[in-house]
């Protein structure tokens, strides 16, 4: 997701190269059983989950063509809100992960669900501070609870996953409580949909998308939810 990647991408499409990348393909989905622990059903109409998993334009990407989900906007958890802007979190110094703030209907889709998604598509959770060709510890797995709730069905998910050794190595995702979430700048929302034509989105991004609708169907929808369409 960093300038010079898109700058390689495209010079890799004339050549025909992806390699040039490292990895050159998209992280590889997992089909994965939901939690066997599954939050409460939240009082109110709508809750909240945030999610960090390598670029937050494909993790966005992945939650916005999800039902049930309200809204989902790119930024910046983990660090203060002085270096939550793009050019500070790349430095890797900042605390910062790239994340994604998710705004959804419990009574349509549960968290459950939605770190279902998050472990079998959204990226791949056994990589340590690297997804596909980012690296970083801005790029960490990471989930920021915003519950107790939200915690132990998290930690058991994971624990879960992990004695079933689904995944070709151990889940590294970091779990921590959200003290805040930070949007980012507005040229990074709706990324994935406004520039589907990107070397870096048409490889690494798109990929996420089409295996949503492969693996989980039934939450899938064809047109995205876009930040742009809920004010903010």
């Amino acid at each position: 997701m960093n300038p010079w990647l898109i700058v390689a991408g495209t010079v890799a499409v004339v050549l025909g190269v992806w390699g040039v990348w490292g990895t050159g393909m998209a992280e590889e989905a997992v089909k994965l059983p939901p939690p066997d622990r599954e939050a409460a059903t939240a009082a109110s109409s709508t809750d909240t989950a945030v999610f960090a998993g390598g670029c937050f334009w494909g993790v966005q990407a992945v939650f916005q063509h999800t039902k049930g989900v309200l809204n989902a906007v790119s930024g910046y958890a983990g660090g203060d809100k002085a270096t939550a802007t793009y050019d500070q979190i790349g430095s890797g110094r900042t605390g910062h992960a790239e994340s994604v703030q998710v705004t959804y209907d419990p009574k349509q889709i549960s968290y459950g669900k939605l770190l279902q998604i998050y472990f079998s598509v959204a990226h791949d959770p056994t990589t340590l501070n690297r997804q596909g060709p980012d690296h970083g510890t801005q790029y960490r797995s990471a989930l920021f609870f915003t519950n107790d709730h939200q915690k132990q069905v998290a930690q058991d998910y994971v624990r879960q996953l992990d004695q079933m050794k689904l995944f070709r190595g151990k889940i590294v995702t970091q779990l921590a409580p959200l003290a805040a979430f930070y949007p980012a700048e507005a040229y990074h929302q709706d990324y994935a949909t406004l520039h589907p034509d990107s070397p870096y989105i048409a490889t690494f991004d798109l990929p996420k998308i089409a295996n949503l609708k492969a693996l989980m169907p039934e939450v899938y929808r064809d047109k995205p939810v876009l930040v742009g369409q809920t004010g903010r």
